[in-house]
């Protein structure tokens, strides 16, 4: 019998991400070998190294490639000295991908997991939700667009109803495959926005409200971004998932993040209707390229979520049972600077030994 084969594609990306990858990349074989899976891998090179060498970040020509992909994994990218004459970060990939691939839903998932040391008083088991952010409109639709001068400036934040009806309808879908929340087992769906104050926000509330009616297994619920951001870290224990504009999204995420260990622990997937890509949600970290400090397991994690994407979530649960294994017996330890200890490298090998096993 012919294996199944998964065509992935990679973009390696600046800084860590190329070694990032590459570990990622040797944990998929392990998994894959285990449920008789083959992978072909075919990387290609994009962001900040890129756009200085080309004057673009991403080959144009390539998007079709990501489209015909079962899933793209991809590296950080960007580079500090890497900027438009306004001032802006060049290199990045976030306004590319997300918009050229209409990949709406930005799910990123919060855990505190066993070994780590979170900043609150929470255990592992308690924090353990999911944030979907709403991926291609809202504040970050102004990328680009926004009017300056010397004196002022001004950015436009934009909603639609039909982009609020499909990144809802994807939180209480996701909502409906998880335990609910850990403090009392509820499948429930919390709306963040700031509706008190702007009509944008309003608007997404409404349309909120109306797919929440057609979810009525899912428990629904509004929460103002400031509440959020105080409740995520004083009682995160009562949330199981979380949807929200782009911009509030992108904030809260990295505040649960600082909950559960930093950036590094925390993956992310971008999906839409017709293609996804994965990614770690830290940045490139040029700083610790090359000197085998960086810590893996964002993009481990997250090609566990390409591995449920396409099907294949008994390859994913494989990577996750050793990525929590690993941290919970100690043989995978994280540091105090954030930096497995032993190297990144040895971090990736006892992973993929665990799988292995």
């Amino acid at each position: 019998m012919t294996a199944r084969r998964i065509d992935v594609v990679t973009i390696p990306g600046d800084g860590i991400g190329p070694d990032l990858v590459a570990g990622a990349v040797a944990v998929m074989h392990a998994a894959a070998r285990h449920v008789g899976v083959d992978l072909d891998i075919e990387p290609i090179d994009a962001g900040a190294a890129v756009f200085r060498a080309t004057g673009s970040a991403f080959p144009a020509d390539r998007l079709d490639r990501l489209r015909t992909a079962d899933g793209v994994l991809k590296g950080p990218v960007g580079l500090p000295e890497v900027r438009h004459p306004d001032g802006t970060e060049a290199g990045v990939l976030g306004g590319i991908l997300r918009t050229g691939l209409d990949t709406y839903a930005n799910v990123r998932p919060v855990r505190l997991m066993p070994g780590i040391t979170g900043a609150t008083r929470h255990a592992p088991g308690e924090i353990d939700y999911v944030i979907v952010r709403e991926n291609t409109e809202g504040l970050y639709l102004s990328r680009g667009n926004g009017v300056a001068t010397t004196e002022a400036a001004v950015d436009q934040l934009m909603v639609t109803r039909v982009g609020v009806e499909r990144v809802a309808r994807h939180a209480f879908e996701l909502a409906r495959g998880r335990p609910g929340a850990p403090v009392d087992g509820v499948r429930r769906v919390t709306c963040v926005d700031k509706s008190n104050v702007l009509r944008s926000y309003a608007l997404f509330r409404s349309v909120f409200d109306t797919v929440a009616a057609q979810y009525p297994d899912i428990a629904a619920e509004h929460l103002y971004a400031d509440a959020a951001a105080h409740d995520l870290v004083v009682r995160p224990e009562r949330f199981d998932v979380l949807v929200m504009e782009n911009f509030l999204g992108d904030i809260l995420s990295d505040l649960g993040a600082g909950t559960v260990g930093g950036l590094g622990m925390c993956a992310s997937g971008n999906i839409g209707d017709h293609a996804a890509y994965f990614e770690p949600i830290h940045g490139s970290a040029p700083d610790i390229a090359g000197t085998d400090r960086a810590n893996p397991i964002s993009q481990i994690l997250s090609a566990a979520l390409l591995f449920d994407h396409v099907g294949l979530g008994d390859a994913g649960d494989l990577i996750r049972a050793a990525v929590v294994g690993a941290l919970g017996e100690a043989t995978l330890r994280i540091g105090s600077d954030g930096c497995p200890v032993g190297g990144t490298a040895a971090a990736v090998a006892e992973i993929v030994r665990r799988i292995d096993a």
